[in-house]
């Protein structure tokens, strides 16, 4: 069973950057398209970006020009480059595949947006 991880989020000031990491306990990124999604309370888990096997990306249009999807196979690693975050961006985020294929969600990694 593929186990992912996710790591690198934290309390950040309006403005400011992150960037998260996703691991996965297989080769999994070779074989599927992947995903960012992100949760906040009370709210569905939205699909933020996508990444495909051949590299092409997508995006929301709220994070549009300021998030950045890529991946490295070698290292079984994802990783999400956010800049100029806002309030909004605040957030649970989780990788798995997109479109979801029945894996387990990881813990997901705690974003805060906050002056």
């Amino acid at each position: 069973q593929v186990q992912f991880v996710e790591s690198g989020g934290g309390l950040v000031q309006p403005g400011g950057s992150l960037t998260l990491s996703c691991t996965a306990s297989g080769n999994i990124f070779s074989f599927y398209a992947m995903g960012w999604y992100r949760q906040t309370a009370g709210k569905q888990r939205e699909l933020v970006t996508t990444i495909t096997k051949g590299g092409s990306t997508s995006y929301v249009d709220s994070v549009k020009g300021r998030f950045t999807i890529y991946r490295d196979n070698a290292k079984n690693t994802m990783y999400l480059r956010m800049n100029s975050l806002k309030p909004e961006d605040t957030a649970v985020y989780y990788c798995n595949t997109a479109p979801l294929r029945g894996l387990a969600w990881g813990q997901g990694t705690q974003v805060t947006v906050s002056s």
